[in-house]
């Protein structure tokens, strides 16, 4: 009886122009020959098949077949190498649009004066204003503000706070002798703003904190701001300065940059659920666009005023930058006593004021300055209290370093938050 072998091989080949790599694979199926009853070996039959003679024979072949495969692995490895210091950057300048917006805007200004002169010359730094308060219009939910509410003592506080006790810290500030002192007379005027628009609730949500409070604190300083900003600066930065502050032109100024823009993209959001779908569906892209807004304002400040401030010593400028993250880091620490110093008298650890959530908004929050409406306030001066550019260089500093020194801040608590809950885990 003659021993049988079946051989099955299986080549899967790529087609000669495709660029994907080449998976191979090669089945041998072998069936046992049914041995014969005589021992002695039949003219006829066949030999048996070793698989190293196939695989010696096959060998040449899957190895030209690899090769493209190999190309396209090391093509693969360079995009990777390219891609794995890209990204980082990439990354990082999402997570800081608006501190790289600002730092962009004064570097442009102080490289190509020129450019910023023409838009100037345009009404473009009056764009940017609107463009940021009808933008935070769009992005305002009703909802969130009514879930404050729970939390009202926290929030009347932090007005109290922002608009009528963080003010006085600018007669602190009038004290210094600076030169230019349009520096001091800036940061002086920065201290009399509300409460950042973004900034402060970003900042809030990150740290778990109560973030619809943060909102409520935002929006109601802003729009009183309006009301209350010129008295704050007629007697907290004027009489220092000897200036006579021009209210009524200031408030109408106040009027039709903030509180008009931000009805106007209320109304926008309430008026129409596709824009608001399609604002917050997009919310970051929207604060990427606000950010720029923001800068042309610093922008075109600093063009203009680019002759003054070459003639400012660097060793100067570093002491108005050093003012503002000490201007920063006084409020911070006057919210931390206040709240504290409320939660003992209102129950303790069962005070509304002793929740973390509530006074991690209320600090951030009453702590941060807004810069668009210092901008705002400054325009309508016309140089009252000196050259426009050097008032808001250090302010664009200010607003800068209370970003960052809040960014730690909020890193810690999130950092101790997890570790709790490991350790509860």
């Amino acid at each position: 009886m003659v021993a049988s072998v079946t051989c099955e091989v299986l080549l899967r080949v790529q087609p000669p122009h495709s660029t994907e790599p080449m998976s191979h694979s090669l089945t041998l199926t072998l069936l046992p020959a049914t041995t014969s009853p005589f021992r002695h070996r039949h003219p006829f039959a066949v030999k048996p098949l070793r698989l190293r003679s196939v695989a010696r024979r096959l060998k040449p072949a899957l190895v030209r077949a690899c090769h493209p495969s190999q190309q396209m692995g090391g093509n693969g490895n360079k995009e990777t190498k390219r891609s794995s210091w890209v990204e980082p950057i990439l990354i990082f300048a999402r997570s800081n649009v608006l501190p790289l917006a600002l730092v962009s805007a004064v570097a442009l200004g102080l490289a190509y004066p020129s450019l910023g002169c023409a838009a100037d010359k345009y009404s473009v730094s009056k764009i940017g204003p609107f463009g940021i308060f009808v933008i935070s219009g769009l992005m305002l939910r009703s909802e969130e503000i009514g879930a404050a509410v729970d939390a009202w003592p926290v929030g009347l506080f932090g007005l109290v706070s922002i608009l009528f006790l963080t003010p006085y810290f600018s007669r602190i500030m009038l004290q210094i002798q600076l030169q230019p002192q349009e520096f001091i007379t800036g940061l002086a005027i920065f201290c009399c703003m509300p409460t950042t628009l973004s900034s402060g609730v970003a900042l809030t949500q990150l740290a778990g904190g109560n973030s619809a409070l943060a909102l409520a604190m935002t929006v109601i300083s802003n729009m009183f701001g309006i009301l209350i900003i010129p008295l704050s600066i007629a007697k907290f930065v004027a009489v220092g300065v000897g200036v006579t502050l021009p209210t009524k032109q200031l408030f109408k100024s106040l009027v039709l940059t903030i509180l008009v823009p931000l009805i106007l993209g209320k109304v926008l959001r309430e008026s129409f659920k596709g824009v608001a779908n399609f604002v917050d569906k997009n919310r970051k892209h929207f604060s990427v666009i606000s950010a720029l807004f923001l800068s042309l304002v610093p922008w075109i400040q600093v063009s203009r005023s680019r002759p003054l401030l070459l003639m400012v010593k660097p060793r100067v400028f570093l002491v108005a930058i050093g003012l503002g993250t000490f201007l920063h880091l006084s409020l911070l620490v006057f919210n931390i006593i206040a709240v504290w110093s409320l939660s003992v008298i209102s129950g303790g650890r069962k005070s509304i004021f002793s929740l973390e959530e509530n006074a991690t908004a209320l600090v951030l929050v009453a702590s941060q300055k807004t810069l668009p409406v210092m901008v705002a306030v400054i325009e309508p001066l016309q140089g009252a209290f000196g050259e426009a550019g050097l008032l808001v260089l250090p302010c664009v500093a200010a607003h800068l370093n209370q970003i960052i020194v809040d960014s730690f801040i909020v890193n810690i608590l999130r950092s101790r938050d997890n570790s709790n809950n490991v350790k509860m885990a």
